[in-house]
Order: C-alpha cells, then structure tokens, then sequence
C-alpha cells in the first residue's frame, strides 16, 4: 500500500523500529516534563511554552550521558 503512494517505509523490518527509538524517547519525555498535567488556555499558549521547553531542553537541562552537559554544552566541547 505505500508503494503506491511512492512512500518508503522507514522499519528496517516488520517490527524492528530501532530507527526511531531516540525520537521516541523524546517524545515521551517532552510529554512527562511539560504536557501531563498542563491545561493551555490558546494555541499560542501551548506553542510558547513547547518553544520554552525545547530551549530548556537543549541549552539547560543536563544529561548524564553527556557527562553532565547540556546538549548545546556537550556539542560545543566536543568541537573543542
């Protein structure tokens, strides 16, 4: 069915989805730290505060697999 709208599936195979595991994971964790529990009161709202999120989440919130760096830290120092 996807070939027929020239659309290439992007699973390395039926049920393999390794891929897309990171995005998955930030997925869910944009929805643990900032949407579960939240009531946006406009769409603008709830736009602003994603764009506070996505800052926070790459210039602010530190990661132990980035030997406690942020990610904009952890690319910067490993440019160095």
């Amino acid at each position: 069915m996807l070939a027929e709208h020239n659309i290439q599936q992007s699973m390395s195979r039926k049920g393999n989805c390794l891929d897309n595991s990171s995005m998955e994971n930030f997925f869910g964790r944009l929805k643990t730290e900032m949407f579960y529990g939240e009531t946006f009161q406009s769409t603008d709202e709830f736009i602003r505060t994603l764009e506070e999120y996505l800052w926070y989440y790459n210039n602010e919130r530190i990661s132990l697999k980035l030997k406690g760096m942020s990610p904009v830290q952890y690319r910067t120092h490993s440019q160095i």
